[in-house]
């Protein structure tokens, strides 16, 4: 079976510009676009900082799209709905922090990166069967998230 190769949304280049990627991860695909939005065009080192702060319970994410029957949380700018998405925050660090190390090895200066470009994708849904009584199974699915992140050296 042949791994997919998935590419980048969007084509940024350019000396100053490093990006990661990172694929099929077990996290919500609903936390992930809500921190991807949150984290456009913020610096990688504050974004890092304040995801730090989402997995410790003390600030929360806004939640602008999916905010059904989502309680107020304290401390939000602008938007009163938020959540505590603790799993999809520690991917987020994780991929930041991957993306620091790629333009750290290129020769930027890690301390000015900007987020230029942060996405994330539903991935493959993977299938199997919860078994039940007499006999009978129910599907289970599980969802898996694409996420890529681009960031820009600013001076």
């Amino acid at each position: 079976m042949a791994m997919v190769r998935t590419n980048y949304m969007k084509e940024i280049g350019g000396e100053n510009t490093a990006r990661a990627m990172a694929t099929e991860l077990d996290i919500s695909p609903k936390h992930a676009i809500e921190i991807a939005a949150f984290l456009r065009k913020k610096n990688a080192d504050d974004a890092i900082a304040y995801l730090a702060q989402v997995r410790d319970l003390q600030k929360a994410i806004p939640f602008r799209r999916f905010k059904r029957n989502v309680a107020h949380k304290h401390g939000i700018a602008k938007v009163a709905s938020g959540r505590f998405p603790v799993k999809a925050a520690k991917e987020y660090i994780r991929l930041l922090e991957s993306v620091k190390k790629n333009a750290e090895y290129i020769g930027l200066d890690t301390g000015a990166l900007k987020i230029v470009h942060v996405a994330a994708n539903r991935g493959r849904r993977t299938t199997a069967f919860f078994p039940r009584a007499m006999g009978r199974a129910t599907p289970k699915r599980r969802e898996t998230v694409n996420l890529e992140v681009i960031v820009r050296e600013v001076s």
